[in-house]
């Protein structure tokens, strides 16, 4: 799948190789010198290349840039998302700030507040070492995770490096000299100890005082009252980690049996590493269970972070060199040549320790175990041409590698939905079969909303949005990538659905089965039903007049979108879905009453805010009328003077002439059961009458015909009186 997708994406994308002046000067008055380089007190000239030196007094302290022009960082809107960044003459950033954006951030509930707080967390980050402690916002992870987001934290750490290598930082040239790789002749078996003095296995460990202490530092009461319990001296992390790719490392603690499995599992250019663990937190973690990813660490290597997943996993029993501690986790990882992995260069694993502050927010930190393989199982080699600096493809390359990363992490969820979405393709191609027998169709219909509110809705958060129809008419006239909305699975599959449903069945197949608050206002009515509640229906003149208000509601968004989308993403707010479906109600009061507002109407009259309010479904109405094909089959008696379609149609979608309005109609195929029904439909019950009749008068003249002497003796009798 992901080869059919990076085919796909090589088609779309356009290369533009101009360059562009730097926007840096434009920004200037956009955020304070304090912020982003609080040891200095002026800034210089910005140069050609983006960076601006930074004084304070007459030392140069550091350099101050705009990650936009050192790596692409277009978001979700399909417009750059700014962020001013500092780093001093170490390499060490010295703040970060979020200085102008075009994104539909209000669309998952993140206010803008919250990611300035993620922003700030960078500063401090080492660059040459990345070895602090610090909030993580690796958004594979983080719940609520955003488009957004996931650009802002992969351009800071780019756009950070390349400034560095760009400022002639030590530690970032590119090397021009011998450089070094792993001499697989090297070394020889030895037990535990000698290995770990030589380097050759690394440990981290932290008690249970530092990681309480670590928390606190978020000054939040909440992490309080969990509290990791027991003696502050007891072990809370304590891993050990060692490339056992290397032969004779590999050898000495896996034992020949388990090393030549190890070479059984790589294929050429893969490298491997082991991890033990011996304290309170698992490594591990739950997360590879349900999505097949080890959500707990990844390793990083200069500009390369790789996550692990189950397929690249297998469990150690024992460990073969004498004198190692007892472990209650030991583990090999196989990392796979196409990560871009080099054994003898330094790298480090990076461990998340979460704790949990709320019913769905959690706390974060990260710490990390370096490592570099030593000298004595290395050999240095010089290089035939000086390396230069990095290439421009390299951007797309990382562009998609972050994009293909999401998708490998969440394809179980791609192929659930996908499943989903193939069988409600069949059902609608071969609906005549699915709707003849109304209680089998009403089961898999109720079972097909649950699974759009549970799964599509409240877990996986793929609740499409006038906000992104929006962002989609933004991006036309934007310099827009494709690969930003590869970054979202499944809105991405959803998108695309959508595109080839308002061809086929104009916009039913999405507003009647996939979208979650639609699933959700209609399974409510239901138990509002079962509840014995009024419903109310309302006279057609005024129903039929409603209509308008979704389409007045959708081109005043789209209006003021085209004005500034950021006053139209706040005007979106109309819109309940992110309370409901995205926060599950976890929101401010002001916002839940919105959502409350929203669903109430719909207990007393089915689909309430679909039928007239919903900014979305008036948006895709507009495009649908371009439906090819008319699939739903009516009877000439429909409407005149048969009603029983319209009086049953869950949203009156259906004239009382007889005809159905594409533009209202959400394909739930009630209409279709009742075409078929022998008990309910007036036309049906009248043809089988006839069909009876016509059979009793068939059986009738066969029992004549069959006795033919009985009637000649009638006649015969009759004749003679």
């Amino acid at each position: 799948m992901l080869v059919v997708l990076r085919m796909l994406v090589a088609t779309l994308l356009l290369v533009t190789a101009a360059a562009a002046e730097p926007v840096l000067p434009e920004l200037i008055d956009q955020f304070e010198l304090a912020e982003i380089a609080p040891n200095a007190d002026r800034m210089g000239a910005v140069g050609a290349d983006g960076l601006a030196p930074v004084y304070k007094g007459d030392e140069q302290t550091g350099w101050i840039f705009i990650t936009s022009d050192f790596v692409p960082t277009t978001g979700y809107s399909g417009k750059p998302i700014h962020i001013a960044e500092g780093i001093s003459n170490e390499g060490v950033i010295t703040g970060a700030a979020l200085v102008k954006h075009s994104e539909p951030i209000v669309l998952v509930g993140i206010p803008e507040q919250d990611i300035k707080d993620v922003i700030a967390h960078y500063t401090g980050l080492d660059l040459r070492t990345l070895d602090q402690t610090r909030d993580a916002s690796d958004l594979e992870i983080v719940s609520g995770a955003t488009v957004t987001i996931m650009v802002i934290d992969d351009s800071i750490i780019r756009a950070g490096l390349r400034a560095a290598r760009a400022a002639g930082i030590k530690g970032f040239a590119v090397a021009e000299g011998p450089t070094r790789t792993i001499d697989r002749d090297a070394g020889e078996i030895s037990d535990w100890e000698p290995l770990a003095g030589i380097g050759a296995i690394r440990r981290l460990t932290l008690d249970v005082a530092t990681i309480n202490n670590d928390f606190a530092a978020f000054v939040d009461p909440r992490t309080e009252k969990h509290i990791e319990a027991g003696p502050d001296g007891d072990a809370y992390v304590d891993v050990w980690a060692a490339l056992v790719s290397q032969p004779s490392i590999g050898r000495s603690l896996l034992g020949e049996d388990m090393y030549a499995n190890l070479q059984g599992m790589m294929s050429e250019g893969d490298e491997a590493i082991a991890i033990f663990s011996a304290g309170r937190w698992s490594f591990k973690g739950s997360g590879y269970v349900r999505g097949g990813i080890f959500d707990r660490f990844q390793l990083i290597q200069g500009e390369i972070s790789y996550r692990f997943r189950d397929r690249n996993n297998r469990r150690l029993v024992q460990v073969a060199a004498d004198g190692a501690p007892a472990f209650t986790e030991m583990d090999l990882f196989v990392i796979p040549a196409s990560a871009g992995f080099d054994p003898a260069a330094p790298f480090r694993l990076q461990f998340l320790v979460q704790r949990p502050v709320g019913p769905i927010e959690k706390l974060f930190l990260t710490y990390d175990l370096g490592y570099e393989l030593p000298d004595v199982y290395t050999v240095a080699v010089p290089q035939a041409e000086p390396l230069v600096a990095i290439a421009d493809d390299t951007e797309a390359t990382a562009r998609d590698a972050l994009w293909l990363r999401i998708w490998e992490a969440k394809r179980l969820q791609v192929a659930a939905l996908g499943a989903a979405l193939l069988a409600l393709t069949g059902m609608f191609f071969f609906q005549m079969q699915a709707t003849r027998n109304a209680r089998a169709f009403a089961i898999f219909r109720n079972v097909y909303l649950m699974f759009t509110l549970v799964f599509v809705g409240w877990y996986a958060n793929a609740q499409l949005s006038v906000v992104n129809v929006m962002a989609v008419a933004s991006a036309v006239f934007s310099d827009f990538n494709w690969d930003t909305f590869l970054m979202d699975p499944l809105i991405f599959i959803l998108w695309f659905a959508v595109a080839a449903s308002l061809i086929f069945w104009a916009r039913g197949a999405y507003c009647g089965w996939l979208c979650p608050f639609g699933a959700f206002q209609e399974l409510s009515n239901k138990l509002a039903r079962l509840a014995r509640l009024p419903q109310v229906k309302l006279p057609w003149g005024l129903h039929e007049r409603l209509w308008a208000l979704k389409y007045v509601i959708f081109m005043g968004l789209f209006g003021t979108s085209l004005y500034s989308f950021e006053l139209g993403e706040r005007f979106a707010e109309i819109e309940p879905f992110k309370t409901a479906i995205i926060l599950k109600f976890a929101r401010p009061l002001p916002y839940v009453l919105i959502a409350v507002a929203a669903i109430l109407p719909g207990l007393f009259i089915e689909r309430f805010y679909c039928r007239y309010v919903c900014p979305l479904g008036g948006g895709l109405a507009i495009p649908a009328r371009i439906h090819m094909f008319r699939w739903l089959k009516r009877y000439r008696d429909c409407g005149n003077p048969c009603q029983r379609c319209a009086t049953d149609c869950p949203v009156e979608a259906i004239h009382p002439t007889g005809e159905i309005n594409p533009n209202e109609c959400i394909s739930c195929l009630n209409c279709q059961v009742l075409y078929q029904d022998h008990e309910r439909c007036p036309v049906v019950i009248l043809r089988d009458k006839r069909r009876a009749k016509d059979a009793m008068s068939a059986a009738a003249l066969n029992r004549v015909s069959g006795h033919p002497n009985t009637l000649r003796t009638s006649i015969k009798g009759e004749g003679n009186e």
